[in-house]
């Protein structure tokens, strides 16, 4: 079966925090551990909002890489105090989407948080005047671009969805006014990092194959 231990009661907290919104975005989501060296989990959730949202917390995973039902493993991690946790049963067959690569990340540039959420803000403003039939914002409105950051020659469009899927994951609270969000990207994939968490998307769409 597989576990987790964790560093420190807090790593186990913060784990339970970032599970437990994205439970509440997607009350069916899977959730992806994956362990890395020196002693990390970077734990990964695919958001509604098709934008992947990552945290990672001291600790280890066995197996190295496991895929574990969202409910099951908030419910371990609330009633199980020590720092031994069962996840839940393997699920991997409900992990459906590519993860990025670990290295090759350029840093575009560092945005002030507080500008980040202010701008999200008056994006879920919008989205609540312009919601459609199914109860949701158009994509044409979620694939529009908020900010375009550039350095160390890239150009990065950052679309609305990945400003939703930080605040709909709590990464864009509080801040203080010094606070910084990270930008940085690889040819492919854009990553945004807050205090609490990141968010990951690529930044092309995949070409369909030939037939």
């Amino acid at each position: 079966m597989p576990e987790l231990t964790f560093a420190d009661p807090t790593e186990r907290d913060d784990l339970g925090a970032f599970v437990a919104r994205a439970v509440r975005l997607d009350g069916q989501c899977a959730v992806r551990l994956r362990g890395r060296d020196a002693g990390l989990i970077d734990a990964w959730v695919a958001t509604p909002f098709d934008v992947l949202a990552t945290r990672t917390v001291r600790g280890t995973v066995q197996p190295g890489d496991v895929t574990v039902s969202g409910n099951e493993l908030l419910a371990a991690l609330a009633v199980v105090r020590g720092d031994r946790v069962d996840p839940g049963r393997p699920r991997d067959l409900l992990w459906r989407s590519a993860l990025p690569p670990e290295a090759s990340w350029q840093l575009v540039d560092q945005l002030p948080a507080r500008v980040v959420s202010e701008l999200a803000d008056r994006g879920l403003a919008v989205a609540r005047e312009n919601v459609g039939p199914t109860g949701n914002p158009p994509a044409a409105l979620l694939d529009q671009t908020v900010l375009t950051v550039t350095g160390d020659g890239l150009e990065v469009k950052v679309p609305l969805r990945c400003l939703f899927a930080m605040a709909g994951m709590g990464f864009l609270g509080a801040s203080d006014a010094d606070e910084q969000v990270r930008v940085t990207a690889t040819d492919a994939w854009l990553r945004i990092d807050a205090r609490y968490g990141a968010v990951v998307r690529r930044r092309h769409a995949l070409l369909p194959l030939l037939v």
